[in-house]
């Protein structure tokens, strides 16, 4: 299709010329990408370990110990995956003042009024 052809009457024609366009591009696109694979879990030594937590070697060892810190250990080496370190660091979160009293309101709440002292 011509560009200088597009008119009034042939609006309805152009617009279907366009969407074909677009569609026969969207594939092209498709095909040109690779899939997208999930990304593997590559573990982690305990050096990498340290820095990501931001703790010493004997305290990563110790927490271990403890069965505090998640790793795994083949033979007489300790591994560790990035985002269970980093989960663990997130699951040690220090509540707020707003938070607890806001917790401790909705546990107010929730208790008849029979119940309350």
């Amino acid at each position: 299709m011509d560009v200088n052809e597009i008119s009034f009457e042939n609006l309805p024609k152009a617009v279907a010329h366009l969407v074909s366009e677009v569609e026969e591009l969207k594939l092209l696109v498709e095909k040109g990408q690779a899939p997208v694979s999930p990304q593997k879990r590559v573990p982690i030594g305990i050096e990498v370990a340290c820095r990501i937590i931001g703790k010493a070697k004997p305290t990563v060892y110790t927490l271990v110990r403890k069965r505090v810190l998640p790793c795994y250990k083949n033979g007489k080496k300790l591994y560790f995956f990035e985002d269970e370190l980093l989960e663990w660091i997130t699951n040690g979160k220090k509540k707020t003042l707003q938070e607890i009293e806001k917790e401790a309101l909705a546990d107010f709440k929730k208790q008849p009024k029979g119940k309350r002292k």
